[in-house]
């Protein structure tokens, strides 16, 4: 069959297409035909070599997929590596039926980002009605998804975004106000979008964009970190941190595969919210399996919003 294979870490030239064995057959696991392999920027720290679990090469990336069990039976999934493939396995656990109204594009969306939007707002940050959150990348995948799944909560949405053109995308999508990613004066530019410091902030750049947000954080408020995309890893300021008694958490959606009820509550929720037409997943560009190395180029850039996938059958 064919996949993208990595041999060695690097740039997403890394990425190439070969012809591989198919994948051995595994307990507790189905045999997925893939039809869209999602792209993350996890995918960035998988090639990079600097992905939150370690990585053995030759290596298969992509952690979600969405394609056909059992003759034609939907389904979308999560994997920990193997999706950039015409056939991959998928734990049972952490596979879910695609309900007829949900397009491919859209439940692709949804195991990776959708989980984790949902799981950042309501499970690290408990956000509740009334709060005023920060949402970063609020054009992007997660960041779209957090932005109107905390609107539709009742929150106050505060989306960071760093072009004209992906603020505009946020605030349509429900974001109160958007500032400009890239400020040196973040954190006064989302005091002054929210009137103040906020209870609740996500982040996911890291280095002074992490200090940034923090500074916006009112006293007793929360801040979940669930990325360092710019490279950077934030040290955490203690003496901060106690004197206006700030909680700053940790997110990784894969702690959350075996949890029997976390992931299931969220993604009935989600397929709920696209199904009542409350949550627009962003669908962005399908590459071809052989374009893998183009989509990264791209996603490294920046330029693109919604979605990206790999459309396995080109």
């Amino acid at each position: 069959m064919r996949a993208i294979v990595m041999r060695e870490f690097g740039g997403p030239d890394v990425l190439r297409l070969e012809d591989v064995p198919e994948p051995a057959p595994r307990a507790g696991h189905s045999l997925v035909e893939v039809s869209l392999a999602g792209i993350n920027y996890a995918d960035v720290h998988v090639r990079g070599d600097s992905y939150l679990a370690p990585v053995e090469l030759p290596y298969v990336p992509g952690n979600e997929v969405v394609g056909t069990v059992d003759g034609g039976r939907r389904v979308v999934g999560l994997c920990r590596g193997g999706g950039y493939a015409e056939r991959t396995l998928l734990h049972r656990r952490v596979t879910w039926d695609v309900p007829d109204a949900i397009s491919d594009a859209q439940a692709v969306a949804l195991a990776l980002q959708g989980n984790s939007a949902w799981h950042l707002l309501f499970t690290s940050l408990r956000l509740t009605e009334g709060e005023t959150v920060v949402v970063p990348a609020a054009a992007g995948g997660v960041g779209s998804l957090a932005v109107q799944l905390a609107a539709h909560a009742g929150a106050r949405v505060i989306g960071l975004a760093g072009s004209p053109e992906k603020r505009k995308l946020a605030e349509e999508l429900g974001a109160h106000a958007v500032v400009d990613s890239t400020a040196e004066d973040l954190t006064e530019r989302i005091l002054d979008a929210a009137g103040g410091p906020v209870a609740a902030a996500l982040e996911m750049t890291g280095g002074l964009t992490f200090e940034r947000t923090l500074a916006a954080v009112a006293p007793r408020g929360r801040l979940a970190v669930y990325g360092f995309a710019g490279g950077d890893l934030a040290s955490v300021p203690t003496r901060e941190l106690m004197t206006r008694s700030i909680t700053v958490s940790g997110f990784w959606l894969p702690q959350l595969y075996a949890d029997r009820t976390a992931l299931p509550t969220s993604m009935r929720a989600l397929f709920d919210a696209v199904a009542d037409g409350t949550l627009k997943p962003l669908t962005g560009t399908a590459y071809a399996l052989g374009e893998a190395a183009r989509a990264h180029h791209e996603l490294a850039a920046r330029t693109p919003t919604g979605k990206l996938a790999l459309d396995v059958a080109r």
